[in-house]
């Protein structure tokens, strides 16, 4: 099957646990601004058609020279993000080409998400209108109380760790933000919002690589895993 798929960055977000006053998408990974990795996976990916970054208004210029030194020419739209990842996502979905069939929702500090990956997952939406990357948990999980005393223990064969890119069809995503009303900045992923009307998302597996960049032993692992993918 195919679609026409928009790919939604949402680089919008502070840096605040990465302990930095500029945006954590600049920081440099063996030389390049890991933006670049990320919009990179999504230019090379056969079943992206466009690209749409969020990201802060003082960002937008050096996001434009990213995408020109780079070639990136799926990058259509660089626009400023909302208050809340929330807002920003409706602000990117809302700036797509009307011929747009998904949505490919993306963590601008994902930067180490491969084209194979990006291909499983949407390829997995167009059959269920639905997919997240994930993996299996590998630690025990435990559910405490208000005063941090274990009251259970989930099974860990049921358990995922979800990550991005996740993929929807647009009405479905449309229709999902419309149940939500005024609560969408309550939800902490998008998956999130497809469950509160009662849909379902299938997780398709992904890599422990796709990690976030959200703290400063973030950077020093991805560092060595793109020095690994360089060596092989």
């Amino acid at each position: 099957m195919s679609a026409y798929v928009s790919a939604i960055i949402v680089a919008a977000g502070g840096s605040t646990r990465m302990g930095i006053s500029d945006s954590k998408q600049f920081i440099p990974l063996l030389s390049h601004p890991a933006i670049k990795y990320t919009l990179n996976a999504f230019q090379q990916c056969r079943l992206i058609n466009d690209i749409i970054v969020v990201c802060r208004k003082e960002d937008i210029r050096r996001i434009e020279h990213i995408a020109d030194k780079y070639s990136f020419s799926k990058v259509i739209t660089i626009i400023p993000g909302g208050s809340s990842r929330a807002e920003s996502v409706t602000i990117g979905i809302n700036a797509a080409n009307e011929k747009c069939e998904y949505f490919a929702i993306h963590d601008g500090a994902r930067p180490l998400v491969t084209v194979e990956e990006i291909e499983r997952v949407t390829e997995a939406a167009f059959k269920t209108g639905a997919a997240a990357l994930g993996t299996q948990v590998t630690d025990t999980v435990k559910i405490v109380d208000e005063d941090n005393m274990i009251e259970s223990t989930p099974l860990r064969s049921q358990l995922r760790a979800v990550q991005t890119p996740q993929v929807f069809e647009k009405k479905l995503y449309r229709l999902a933000l419309e149940k939500a009303g005024g609560n969408a900045d309550s939800f902490t992923d998008d998956c999130a919002l497809i469950e509160n009307m009662g849909g379902y998302v299938k997780v398709v597996e992904g890599s422990y690589e796709n990690i976030k960049l959200t703290t400063q032993i973030d950077v020093i692992i991805a560092e060595s895993i793109l020095k690994l993918r360089k060596e092989k």
